[in-house]
């Protein structure tokens, strides 16, 4: 892995799933840590961490159990709407990745943090001719929202000739664990990971072998 510039204090928001650079995160934000957290990101335009839980709950500071993976996502905030007092509906997307330097400590007003590092984008990676396919399949499915008038699972524009940028969009709709969506964001070799997501959707039948 290629490091960058470390975050002393970096505050996380662990949750049961995975976010990948590029995808849309939608939080529903209404302990007072996290309400304070997205305040501060907004004032100073800083992103936070956004990490997977593999064990543990997501809400309360009672958590003797809690583990956080190794690696996760920075998320930078597009919009909040307040839906009520003290809820707010958070819009983000996800940045760059990340790699925590230590185990996470939690703050007197129950907030994780730890140092991390960034993590190097995917280098632009053309799609290998017997991958054609996923990325073929992933453009029909976009078709088919735009039909419908339904919004894509992504911002930005779409990149269907980048095998990294392809394999993260699948990466966020396969019906598999966390577990194993955590270790396809921890790919660095973005084709490798386009390849593993090939091979599961031809094993289940959404892509013609």
């Amino acid at each position: 892995m290629v490091a960058l510039p470390a975050f002393d204090a970096l505050p996380l928001f662990p949750l049961n799933t995975v976010v990948f650079p590029g995808g849309h995160l939608a939080l529903k934000v209404f302990e007072a840590r996290y309400l304070d957290l997205m305040g501060r990101c907004l004032r100073s335009a800083e992103p936070f961490g956004v990490i997977a839980l593999l064990q543990g709950a997501e809400v309360g500071t009672d958590t003797p159990r809690l583990e956080m993976a190794g690696c996760g996502v920075l998320a930078r905030i597009d919009e909040i709407d307040a839906e009520q007092a003290g809820i707010l509906l958070v819009r983000c997307t996800g940045l760059q990745r990340f790699r925590l330097l230590e185990a996470p400590s939690q703050q007197p007003d129950g907030l994780w943090t730890a140092r991390a590092t960034r993590l190097a984008d995917d280098a632009p990676a053309p799609l290998e001719p017997a991958l054609a396919g996923t990325a073929e399949g992933l453009s029909r499915l976009a078709a088919r929202l735009e039909a419908k008038a339904q919004p894509l699972p992504w911002k930005g524009p779409a990149r269907f000739d980048d095998a990294g940028w392809v394999a993260n969009r699948w990466c966020e709709l396969l019906p598999v664990p966390v577990a194993t969506r955590q270790k396809l964001l921890e790919l660095d070799d973005a084709a490798a990971r386009l390849r593993l997501v090939d091979e599961f959707l031809r094993n289940r039948g959404i892509l013609k072998a």
